[in-house]
């Protein structure tokens, strides 16, 4: 079955015969009916037809669904690290992520290695005595794209676990677990969704590590609701159509952005000056929905540009239909010291631009208008 395809297959309901999976919105099941549903905070089958279905898409054993990303995060990292045990992260990683690695799991005792931005930093910090590695396939906000293969092989000489954070690149553009990964994880409330109306997460992976995510799931509680799941499952039906048109359109705003003279710097992976352009032309099918740009001058110049944008709304999120700006200092990366964000390469006139599915011209004109 090919990719696009296996976007809009959906199972029958078997009770029914409905067509689109239905919102099972109960708390509970009757008993002893069977075994399998008892209580939707342990499984509800909309929320299991989710997550079947992104394993399916990403290739792997099995999955499981949260109430958000973060939720997907924090559940895989309990369930298969514990004090004692070493785990490797990329600085440039989600904050939230890094910041619970960093100021929690190292309290908790979990001995805790950061790999500066890039590939060869990753490769340069795995030892021998790594358990897990947790990194992000394309990374927020600077965009690096990490080589998963050349990742995996080490990782797996290492006798290490490797979890990739996939919410940039989506599976439209890349599948790391053909590439080696042992566990994707997807805040499902971007791309995969695509609509700015739900939060959601997933982790989706070989299924002796998916079992015991999934039980740690049901111990914090940190479970999808069912509604909030067929958003995402509708969300999916478009997702390859939708990310079609949203990489094309990216790529051409980077291009325009790159070529205006008016901006300080460019970061697109499909653009020739990224340093991990060579990387992204081989292993993703397109370069993903976000541009991240520095203006010209300072935070203050960064945020006035924002304010002068009227197609392109200022928000703390991306990946839906319309497009998002952000600065990643004030808001998505805001948790990090200065010296942190210097490390990841997040600079106070950072910009992170979530293209959505307005014309391209448009968002151009817009653009265009903001910077003069």
């Amino acid at each position: 079955m090919r990719m696009s395809t296996r976007f809009i297959r959906e199972d029958i309901d078997p009770t029914t015969g409905a067509v689109t999976y239905p919102i099972y919105q109960t708390s509970a099941f009757l008993l002893p009916m069977g075994e399998k549903y008892r209580y939707s905070r342990e499984l509800n089958p909309t929320t299991e037809q989710l997550a079947e279905k992104v394993s399916a898409i990403e290739g792997t054993e099995a999955g499981t669904a949260f109430s958000s990303g973060m939720g997907a995060i924090t559940s895989t990292l309990l369930s298969l690290v514990s004090p004692g045990s070493r785990i490797l992260v990329g600085r440039d990683v989600f904050a939230r992520t890094y910041r619970f690695i960093s100021g929690f799991l190292s309290k908790w005792g979990v001995n805790v290695d950061v790999a500066d931005p890039g590939s060869e930093n990753i490769l340069g910090k795995i030892r021998e005595d790594t358990d897990l590695i947790i990194i992000e396939g394309l990374t927020n906000p600077i965009l690096r794209v990490n080589n998963i293969p050349e990742i995996s092989r080490k990782a797996k000489e290492a006798g290490a676990i490797l979890a990739v954070d996939s919410t940039f690149a989506t599976p439209v553009n890349q599948r790391p677990a053909t590439m080696g990964a042992d566990i994707v994880i997807h805040s499902a409330s971007k791309f995969l969704s695509g609509h700015n109306d739900v939060i959601a997460g997933i982790a989706a992976g070989k299924k002796e590590y998916i079992r015991k995510i999934d039980d740690m799931r049901r111990n914090l509680g940190s479970s999808l609701d069912p509604h909030a799941a067929y958003l995402v499952l509708r969300g999916i039906k478009t997702l390859k159509v939708r990310m079609d048109a949203i990489n094309k359109s990216a790529f051409m705003i980077a291009k325009y952005l790159e070529e205006s003279g008016k901006i300080k710097r460019v970061i697109y992976p499909g653009l020739e000056s990224h340093p991990d352009h060579d990387t992204a032309r081989q292993i993703m099918d397109g370069f993903g929905g976000v541009v991240s740009f520095e203006v010209e001058g300072s935070e203050k110049d960064a945020l006035e540009l924002i304010g002068k944008l009227d197609l392109i709304t200022s928000a703390n999120t991306l990946g839906g239909v319309n497009s998002t700006i952000s600065h990643p200092k004030t808001m998505s990366h805001r948790g990090l010291n200065d010296d942190e964000r210097k490390l990841t390469g997040i600079s106070d006139n950072l910009l992170r631009l979530s293209v959505g599915l307005e014309d391209p011209e448009d968002l151009i004109n817009d653009l265009n208008g903001a910077i003069l």
